[in-house]
């Protein structure tokens, strides 16, 4: 084996990890030497005979761990994109190793006796480091007692292996449940996606055609599939995801995260999550989610008369059975996506198929994504040729700041493959530090099919602003500009780090830019006006729905994670189902989660357990945010290039350049120059009046 390529920075460019000089056989000695040589450096730190200054100690343990964070974020990344057997295998005997190295960490009680007795310079974001340290070992158990300390370690490791396995568990079974189908099954896909479902077959070793599972509980070719029957099955298979292998795994979980709680003087994981979010408290979440559920499922149902309307029009549906004087049509949730592409186009003019010929993926990124941004913020992304990532289909990009100096990497992995899980993310190989001197890099996940004839993928408007959002968290940390790595870039409460990329999913659909990158992909003609007008009109319809399936997963999220741990003592895998719909009635909410608990990857396989109310909490910040580039003539049909971009340089300015450096609260308020206001996300949903 050659030397080990994690053991110093890599000489690439922005320290981009020499992909083609990394293998399988490098992770382990590699995390073993990692994990060792960092221990060596806490060691030094606590032990270091002169007295502690903030360069000695709060500055060296920011400096330490550098080999085994480039072995982490290498190998995970690996993981999520590129899974093979030796990986997981890796990855299950490496978590407890790394949960008992944090533990090490944050329990070393001479490390926490220097930091407490540091006096940090005094300047805003070295002492919020100092008080954001300090906190972090307090909530690890550094205050413990010893029993209660090799307690917490148990614990800890214990749940380390849990969360893999619930992951490692949900890739097989998705793999395992992609639906396979007859050509005549599949009528309403378009040619090119058929094509891509026969090549899935293929590389899942079966006959005819396959169409993969996505994360979400609805799946995306629900909107096309002309035959119930073939929705149906689509839609089965995703809900039979971990029920079997995956209930007790959560139930676990459940138990031993609560039993963690308490002992680190929380009532519930909740408590312990939501007390470093920007919600402070488990209270707020649950007004905020129980308010608004009775609103959306009203709407919710409202539409869902219309698309039953359409549906007996149209006459294909199949009967339920009604009794007399009761409608002889079912709309499943299985149905819902088609029914509501049928009635925006009905009452919309919004043919979605017609849509798609506009946003062809390379048109939609470099003309659409990177143009916004270039607008917004001076940046230019230009390709990098020269450098490779980590598979065939990742491309390397460099990003440019306005005055030509390089910013740092964009790489970009759009296509789906058996070995990726579902699902689309931002993460980092290489955080901002101006204490490290690192340059970000950054890379962006998505799960789009690829074309079998190698053309261009041909995008819904959902996907679209997916790609979009996506760039905001990669914005995030590109533009990061912080001393300290601890406050880089996404390195931000779960509800605040939505932000970002929620406000960049708006340039999506503003004018300027849509027409910008909206062209046929065969004529390249623009967009017409009557399609643009009608994606602004029909942006209310489905949310209803699309409100309701979000709600539905944050109340699950927060109910598993309410619990107290006698409360939670007794769950077998045989209440799921029961507890789901419980949590639910007391919300008032009557459809199927976004995410069931058994497929749930972001809370029990991931780190938004009790966090998932994020995406709205931030939404409220985004919606109002917006609102404030509306108001400076940066978005709309009549903005200037001159006022979005000076528009986007305050908000990068004061938003995305700060990371994890100033109040979060305080950062808001300098932007938009007052507090928050809920006003515009209600108007945004259909939802005004929703709150008392």
């Amino acid at each position: 084996m050659t030397v080990n390529p994690f053991a110093q920075p890599s000489t690439l460019p922005y320290e981009l990890p020499p992909f083609d000089h990394i293998s399988e056989d490098h992770f382990r000695p590699a995390f073993r030497d990692g994990m060792a040589h960092h221990e060596q450096e806490l060691d030094a730190i606590a032990t270091n005979p002169e007295p502690p200054t903030w360069e000695n100690t709060i500055e060296a343990l920011e400096r330490s761990g550098a080999e085994l964070r480039r072995v982490s974020a290498v190998f995970f990344n690996l993981l999520g994109t590129d899974a093979t057997e030796e990986l997981e295998a890796i990855a299950a005997d490496i978590a407890p190793q790394l949960a008992a190295h944090t533990d090490k960490l944050y329990l070393n009680e001479q490390l926490y006796g220097r930091i407490t007795a540091v006096t940090p310079p005094d300047d805003p974001e070295s002492r919020r480091l100092h008080d954001h340290i300090l906190r972090q070992f307090r909530r690890h158990g550094a205050a413990l007692d010893a029993e209660d300390k090799q307690r917490l370690t148990q614990l800890n490791e214990r749940l380390s292996v849990l969360a893999e396995q619930f992951t490692h568990n949900l890739r097989e079974e998705t793999t395992r449940l992609a639906v396979a189908f007859e050509r005549d099954e599949l009528q309403g896909l378009d040619e090119g996606h058929i094509a891509s479902a026969a090549e899935d077959a293929q590389a899942l070793g079966k006959t005819g055609y396959v169409i993969p599972l996505g994360l979400p509980t609805v799946q995306e070719e629900q909107v096309a599939l002309e035959l119930p029957a073939s929705r149906a099955r689509l839609y089965e298979a995703s809900l039979q995801r971990g029920r079997g292998a995956n209930g007790q795994v959560l139930v676990e979980i459940t138990q031993l995260r609560a039993q963690r709680a308490e002992l680190l003087g929380y009532a519930t994981h909740a408590d312990y999550v939501i007390a470093e979010e920007t919600a402070a408290t488990t209270d707020a979440v649950r007004t905020m989610l129980f308010d608004l559920s009775p609103a959306a499922a009203t709407n919710a149902r409202n539409e869902l008369k219309l698309l039953v309307e359409a549906a007996e029009t149209a006459g294909d549906a199949e009967a339920d059975g009604a009794g007399a004087g009761a409608s002889a049509v079912t709309v499943t949730d299985a149905d819902r996506p088609f029914w509501e592409s049928k009635v925006r186009e009905r009452d919309y003019a919004l043919d979605e198929a017609e849509l798609s010929h506009y946003f062809p993926l390379r048109q939609v990124l470099v003309d659409g994504v990177f143009y916004a941004a270039h607008l917004l913020y001076g940046i230019t992304i230009i390709p990098r040729t020269d450098l490779t990532g980590y598979a065939a289909d990742v491309d390397v990009w460099e990003v440019l700041d306005e005055d030509g100096a390089g910013i740092g990497l964009f790489l970009t992995d759009y296509y789906a493959r058996p070995s990726k899980r579902g699902g689309a993310w931002m993460s980092t190989f290489v955080d901002q530090s101006e204490l490290l001197g690192t340059q970000p890099v950054v890379v962006n996940v998505l799960n789009i099919t690829k074309p079998a004839d190698g053309s261009q993928p041909l995008l819904s408007l959902d996907t679209v602003t997916t790609l979009f959002h996506e760039f905001g968290h990669a914005l995030h940390g590109l533009l990061s500009k912080v001393r300290y790595p601890s406050f880089s870039g996404t390195n931000v409460p779960r509800d605040y780090v939505e932000f970002p990329s929620q406000i960049n999913e708006n340039w999506a659909v503003d004018p300027t830019v849509l027409r910008h990158y909206a062209r046929h992909a065969d004529t390249q003609e623009p967009i017409p006006d009557t399609l643009v007008n009608a994606i602004h009109a029909s942006r209310q319809f489905g949310q209803g729905f699309a409100t309701s399936e979000y709600l539905a997963a944050a109340v699950i999220d927060l109910a598993w994670h309410s619990l107290s741990a006698a409360e939670a003592q007794n769950l077998t895998a045989d209440d799921i189902d029961a507890f789901e719909q419980q949590a639910l009635a007391a919300a008032g909410l009557e459809v199927t989660p976004r995410y069931r608990s058994t497929y749930f990857a972001h809370v029990f396989g991931g780190g938004y357990a009790a966090g998932y109310y994020s995406y709205l909490w931030a939404e409220v910040l985004d919606a109002d945010g917006f609102a404030w580039f509306t108001e400076q003539g940066a978005a709309g049909p009549d903005a200037e290039a001159a006022r979005m971009r000076a528009a986007g340089q305050r908000f990068r300015d004061v938003i995305l350049s700060r990371g994890a450096a100033d109040d979060y609260a305080a950062a808001f308020t300098a932007l938009r120059g007052r507090d928050k206001d809920i006003t515009p996300l209600l108007t945004r949903r259909g939802l005004r009046g929703a709150l008392p």
